[in-house]
C-alpha cells in the first residue's frame, strides 16, 4: 500500500541536534514499505525529495496528522519476551526478607522459569507473550529483539525462537531473534559447564542457523554465568555459522566480557554497570553499541552505575532497552525505560530518544535501514500527541501514542484512521 503522510511535525533523529528538533510541517511519501520522499517547511529548502513523488495522486491512501509528532518507531533491542511462569511470589518473598538463596532452594529463580518454559507448548508461549508485547507496542515500539534462554535444551531453545518469530504473525511488529542458550547452566549439566558450552556450539547454534531462527548469539558472561573462555567458544561458533554476537557483560563484576564482545565486533554489549575505562576504550574502537538496561538496575536496587561519562567521553553510542523478563525487569514500557535512563543514569532526553531509535537500530544490525527517518529507509514510525520529543522521557503512563507505521502499514492506537484520496 502506498501512503502519503501530511501535516506532520517531523523528528528525524538523523545525526546532530537538528534531527532531534521537530520541523514545522512535513510530508512523507511511502511506497512498498520504504520512504521515497520527504518535504519540510520552516527549516529551509529540503533536497531529499522530488516534488512529483509527493503529489497526492501518486498515493492510494493518505493520513493527515494535523500537526502531530512523527518520529522513528521505537526499538526495544534487548528483551526476554518469551517465557512461561510467574515470579511475582518471589518478588513478594524477597521484600519480606527471604534471601534469594532460599528462594532458589525452594525451586525459585531462573530455573523456575526454565521449568515452566519447558512445559509450555509453542502456542502457549505465544499466547503468554502477547500481553507483554501489546504493552511494548502501546509505548510506540515497532521493532523488538527477543532472546531465547529459558529452554536450555536443543528442543526448548528452538521452540522459544519459533514462538518469538511467530509474534510477527500476531501483531504488526518487526521481530529480531537472538539465541541465548548460554544464559544459565541447566540442571542436567551441573558442574559440567564446558560440556554444556560444547553442546551449544556443536548442536544448538548449527540448528538455529540452519533453520534461520536467529540472526545473533548472546552469552551471559559473568561469575554466575559463563567465563571468558567459554564465551569466546560460543562467539567463535556463532561466527562460523554466519551469526552476529552480543554480550550480557559486566552486570555484576568486571570480567572483560565487553572487551571480548568488541573484539568480535559484536552488535552490542549489554548491562555494563561494572565496565571500566579499558572496556569503554575497547568499545570505542569497534562498532559495538553499549546497551543500558535501567529496568534491571532499578528492580534489583543496584548502586553501581554504568560509566556514562566515560561512554560520552569516548563517544560510544548508547542504546536503551527494557530487558523485559520475569526475574529482574518485568516492565513492558520502553518510555518508562527512557525515564529511568534519565533519572537514574542522568542521560539527557535526546540521548534517551537516540537510545531507543538510532542506536537501538545499530544494536540490532539494521542501523542502515531503521532508527531514523530518511529517504530510502524503512517506513517505520511512531505518531505522538505531544509537544516535544522530551515529553517521552518526562511523562509516563499517559496515553499519547496516536498510531504506528510498520513497514509502511498503519496501525491506529487512538482513532486516527486512513483517509482515502
Amino acid at each position: 500500500m502506498d501512503l502519503l503522510i501530511e501535516n506532520a511535525r517531523l523528528v528525524t533523529m538523523q545525526e546532530g541536534e537538528q534531527g532531534y528538533l521537530p520541523t514545522l510541517i512535513a510530508r512523507v511519501g511511502i511506497r512498498s514499505g520504504k520512504i521515497v520522499a520527504i518535504s519540510t517547511t520552516g527549516q529551509g529548502k529540503d533536497n531529499e525529495h522530488n516534488e512529483s513523488l509527493l503529489a497526492p495522486d501518486q498515493y492510494n491512501q493518505a493520513i493527515d496528522l494535523q500537526g502531530k509528532l512523527l518520529m522513528p518507531g521505537l526499538i526495544d533491542c534487548h528483551t526476554h519476551l518469551i517465557y512461561a511462569g510467574n515470579r511475582a511470589n518471589e518478588f513478594e518473598m524477597r521484600l519480606n526478607g527471604v534471601p534469594y538463596e532460599d528462594i532458589a532452594k525452594q525451586g525459585g529463580g531462573i530455573l523456575s522459569t526454565v521449568n515452566a518454559t519447558r512445559k509450555a507448548t509453542e502456542e502457549q508461549l505465544i499466547e503468554l507473550a502477547l500481553p507483554r508485547l501489546d504493552g511494548l507496542l502501546a509505548s510506540g515500539v515497532t521493532s523488538i529483539e527477543v532472546k531465547s534462554g529459558y529452554g536450555l535444551t536443543l528442543q526448548d531453545e528452538i521452540k522459544m525462537l519459533r514462538a518469538a518469530k511467530a509474534l510477527e504473525q500476531q501483531r504488526k511488529v518487526k521481530i529480531t531473534t537472538t539465541l541465548l542458550a548460554a544464559h544459565a547452566l541447566p540442571a542436567e549439566y551441573k558442574y559440567r559447564a564446558d560440556d554444556y558450552i560444547q553442546h551449544i556450539c556443536d548442536d544448538i547454534i548449527p540448528l538455529a542457523a540452519e533453520e534461520k531462527l536467529a540472526t545473533s548469539v548472546d552469552v551471559f558472561c559473568e561469575s554466575i554465568g559463563f567465563n571468558l573462555a567459554q564465551t569466546e567458544r560460543v562467539f567463535q561458533a556463532a561466527k562460523q555459522y554466519g551469526l552476529s554476537v552480543k554480550g550480557h557483560t559486566e552486570q555484576l563484576s568486571n570480567m572483560g566480557g565487553t572487551a571480548l564482545t568488541a573484539q568480535y565486533n559484536g552488535l552490542s554489549a549489554d548491562h555494563i554497570e561494572y565496565l571500566d575505562e579499558q572496556g569503554v576504550i575497547a568499545l570505542s574502537k569497534s562498532d559495538t553499541i553499549a546497551t543500558l538496561l535501567p529496568g534491571a538496575f532499578y528492580f534489583l536496587r543496584e548502586t553501581q552505575l554504568p560509566p556514562i561519562e566515560l561512554l560520552r567521553q569516548h563517544q560510544v553510542p548508547m542504546a536503551i532497552a527494557t530487558d523485559i523478563n520475569p526475574g529482574t525487569s518485568p516492565f513492558a514500557d520502553l518510555t518508562l525505560m527512557m525515564n529511568m535512563a534519565c533519572t537514574l543514569f542522568q542521560l539527557t532526553p535526546q540521548e534517551a530518544l537516540r537510545g531507543v531509535t538510532q542506536n537501538a537500530a545499530k544494536a540490532l544490525g539494521y542501523g542502515g535501514s531503521r532508527g531514523v527517518i530518511k529517504v530510502g529507509f524503512d517506513a517505520d514510525f511512531s505518531i505522538w500527541d505531544i509537544d516535544h520529543p522530551a515529553d517521552l522521557s518526562y511523562q509516563v503512563g499517559a496515553k499519547r501514542l496516536i498510531g504506528r507505521i510498520v513497514n509502511g502499514d498503519y496501525v491506529s492506537h487512538k482513532g486516527l484512521q486512513h483517509v482515502s484520496i
